[in-house]
């Protein structure tokens, strides 16, 4: 092996044994849960935006 596929194949190794799967499963809803909040404000910024532009004609 090589020494970035060791590094890799330790580093999961040692997630998985210090993250519980409950842990790792919460995490990952948390950064989901981010996103689609982001995804969501900036879309409502684009509608104001393209309202405020049309009405400017």
């Amino acid at each position: 092996m090589k020494n970035s596929n060791l590094s890799t194949v330790f580093a999961l190794l040692l997630m998985s044994v210090s993250l519980s799967s409950c842990e790792a499963i919460a995490g990952i809803f948390k950064a989901g849960m981010g996103f689609g909040i982001f995804i969501v404000i900036a879309v409502i910024i684009l509608i104001v935006w393209l309202i405020m532009r049309s009405r400017k004609k």
